[in-house]
């Protein structure tokens, strides 16, 4: 597919998915039992192309900065390439990646069994390392991760974006964060 016919059907795309993703609905539409719902996987994988693609902004407006990005990890039971839709965070000039669903995201697991090997891709593939960051130093990271993410995660974390640093703290072993090391 071209790039032209890529943007353009973005351009399309876009608007459909991000009205989806952000109308004012129950979240048990997109997530039930901390798993994506069949519409959740449907616009998990609409984000993934976009993002993967280069078709989302490299960086969103605000602080702490943000950006959405496609993640592609080796599956831990295939070795077949999985990608998910994930958004970063940057925390004293390092970005980080929070799993809002916990231990239990296939993004996790997979990055577990391949020693941190993986790939981010943003209208192109960057071979990078996952490093899993210690559950006492986790909570600055959850905290700015939420201040940024509210509308889409609090549920998930079970905070508001508000919260004293020590209730993040208290979920900090619940979330697994991993700093990205650009390979």
């Amino acid at each position: 597919m071209t790039a032209i016919l890529r943007r353009l059907l973005a351009i399309l795309v876009m608007p459909v998915v991000a009205l989806v993703a952000l109308i004012p609905a129950p979240k048990s539409w997109f997530y039930q039992n901390r798993r994506p719902t069949r519409l959740g996987r449907v616009v998990n994988r609409a984000w993934s192309w976009m993002a993967g693609g280069g078709l989302t902004p490299g960086t969103w407006p605000g602080e702490p900065r943000i950006g959405t990005i496609a993640l592609e990890t080796k599956g831990r039971r295939s070795g077949v390439a999985r990608t998910t839709v994930v958004t970063w965070v940057e925390r004293d000039g390092e970005r980080y990646l929070v799993s809002m669903l916990g231990d239990i995201s296939d993004w996790v697991r997979n990055a577990r069994a391949s020693g941190g090997e993986a790939a981010i891709r943003h209208g192109g593939r960057q071979p990078v390392r996952l490093e899993e960051v210690p559950v006492e130093h986790r909570a600055p990271i959850l905290q700015a991760y939420l201040k940024r993410t509210a509308m889409s995660t609090s549920e998930h974390l079970g905070l508001k974006p508000d919260a004293p640093l020590e209730e993040f703290e208290r979920i900090a072993a619940r979330h697994p964060v991993f700093r990205i090391v650009v390979l």
